[in-house]
């Protein structure tokens, strides 16, 4: 019976898998991209290539101990991918303080080559770092199976999902002139549905969380829109701007809605783990004691996301931090006067970030907390009428 269940279950989600996947083919098949693309005789490629020679080089260190150089490299490389492969060229690697790209002979670069007519230039554009990349995300995903065994394994199809569902659903929906926010919300809700049933399978515990993290997320949505707007902030005050606007004149990206929207997906993380967390414990408290009240159910919930949302806010709090650095170091420098920085729009948005994922933390717990004490003991107890109806009625061998 056992082995019947789980593989119905597994047909049904390589059924899911595969409808999705063509879904999103249709939907991105005709993307709106593809009809910005020209023929045009002059156009820029980033291809492989390996250094063959250090003809001679002219640097010097930016400061004692540094590993930026200043100065300029005479090299020959070989071009190793696209229409130029196996051709040779000797090019010079101009190297500043923002672009010191170092070469040594036998090393693989990434080369920028700009083509015009039949000729074309070759310049260092990067280090090739590929391979170090796929390194590292293949031993993240092996300790995570190795450590997490199967639910590790279902981990990584989660995250995979998470990641597939961004750039082929959410940024598409952008570019066709969905609203951000709205699209962000699909985005929760999908991901935060197949996440955690994949993980969990279908029970009171992933229903709660999942219920909990998405009017979680939407309490403080509701919450940073109303503050945005009394603040007069938009999309318009992020970094980009330029580049946003010049996009969206062409294709109709809303770019009033990308704040926010960054925003949700950002707290979705701490708020689907907070959730999972209280249900989880909710469940097991139940499981222990059939007898506890709704109301006792509850408070242990809630002591339970007290201690979690205290650091669950603080780890959302330095991740903003963090990302903010260059900005923190960049306003300490200049010393700016304290009327100046609780208005400038940068501060602002900021503050809005990293309070909006900490107040989506913190409105879940009470959530998670009563969505959970209901509906986990109905369903056990449904649960346990259910299999007592089929005991009473099954054939006796």
């Amino acid at each position: 019976m056992f082995k019947n269940l789980k593989a119905s279950k597994l047909i049904l989600w390589s059924i899911f898998f595969i409808l999705f996947a063509v879904f999103l083919y249709m939907f991105n098949n005709n993307h709106p991209l593809g009809s910005s693309k020209q023929n045009n005789k002059s156009y820029v490629r980033y291809e492989k290539a390996q250094v063959l020679n250090v003809k001679s080089e002219s640097v010097k260190p930016l400061e004692n101990g540094s590993n930026i150089f200043l100065g300029s490299q005479e090299i020959s490389v070989k071009i190793l991918s696209g229409e130029h492969k196996g051709e040779l060229k000797d090019i010079t690697n101009y190297l500043s303080d923002t672009h010191s790209v170092y070469v040594k002979k036998g090393m693989s670069v990434i080369t920028e080559i700009d083509t015009a007519g039949s000729e074309y230039q070759v310049m260092v554009y990067n280090y090739y770092r590929a391979p170090v990349q796929y390194m590292f995300v293949i031993i993240f995903f092996v300790s995570l199976c190795v450590i997490g065994g199967r639910k590790g394994a279902k981990s990584v199809i989660g995250l995979a999902f998470t990641f597939i569902c961004i750039i082929f659903l959410f940024v598409p929906m952008l570019y066709k002139g969905y609203s951000p926010v709205l699209s962000s919300i699909v985005i929760i809700i999908l991901v935060t549905g197949i996440t955690l049933l994949l993980l969990n399978g279908y029970s009171a515990k992933t229903i709660s969380a999942i219920l909990g993290t998405i009017l979680g997320v939407a309490i403080a949505a509701i919450i940073a829109l109303i503050v945005g707007k009394l603040a007069h902030l938009t999309g318009y005050s992020t970094q980009d701007v330029e580049t946003l606007n010049m996009i969206s004149a062409k294709f109709n990206i809303k770019v009033e809605g990308l704040l926010l929207a960054g925003i949700l997906i950002a707290s979705l993380g701490a708020v689907m783990d907070l959730s999972i967390s209280i249900a989880s414990s909710i469940q097991e408290i139940y499981s222990s004691n059939n007898k506890i009240s709704k109301k006792d159910l509850f408070a242990s919930g809630m002591n339970v996301g007290r201690d979690m949302m205290g650091t669950m806010a603080n780890t959302l709090i330095l991740a903003f931090a963090g990302a903010s650095l260059n900005m923190i170091i960049i306003i300490y420098f200049y010393n700016v006067g304290y009327n100046q920085l609780i208005n400038m729009d940068m501060v602002n948005v900021e503050i809005i970030q990293g309070l909006t994922g900490s107040l989506a933390v913190i409105l879940t717990v009470p959530i998670i907390a009563f969505i959970s004490s209901r509906l986990i003991p109905a369903f056990q107890n449904q649960s346990k009428k259910n299999k007592s109806f089929i005991y009473k009625f099954a054939p006796s061998k």
